[in-house]
């Protein structure tokens, strides 16, 4: 089952209330997403650790509703 783009923005505002979320579905099917997050939750902390933080937002749902999400994030 695909995810909407409105759920994984909600997941990571949820996590994140301050984030600034733009979403982009790359394939069409739900399945392939780009997002861009930007949030003062990810100042001082590596490219590495900011993803975890992502994708902790995501309740463990890459690999099975969600099978792909390009990442770009970063502080205001």
């Amino acid at each position: 089952m695909a995810m909407q783009s409105a759920d994984i923005e909600a997941l990571i505002k949820e996590a994140m209330p301050d984030a600034q979320v733009t979403i982009q579905d790359l394939a069409g099917d739900g399945d392939h997403y780009a997002a861009t997050v930007v949030s003062e939750v990810f100042r001082g902390k590596s490219r590495v650790q900011q993803h975890q933080l992502v994708y902790a937002a995501l309740r463990g749902r890459m690999g099975g509703e969600l099978h792909a999400l390009a990442l770009s994030t970063s502080a205001p």
